[in-house]
């Protein structure tokens, strides 16, 4: 089994999250318009952690005749 690591690389980030995006440059972008998930900049690296990613797909849900 493939297990997702705690921290993610934009990369990572890509290969385990395809439903969020395709492109690491959408990555990219959105740090630019202080958009997106969160991230740290450890250096000059961008580093993910898995909890922010997924709280940032799971951020606004649509809304179904179910779920009302």
């Amino acid at each position: 089994m493939n297990r997702i690591p705690r921290e993610l690389n934009p990369k990572d980030v890509v290969k385990h999250f395809p439903a969020m995006t395709d492109s690491i440059g959408t990555l990219a972008n959105w740090h630019s318009q202080k958009r997106g998930p969160r991230f740290f900049r450890v250096s000059r690296k961008i580093v993910y952690r898995t909890s922010d990613i997924e709280a940032f797909l799971f951020k606004n849900p649509a809304m179904t005749i179910d779920a009302m």
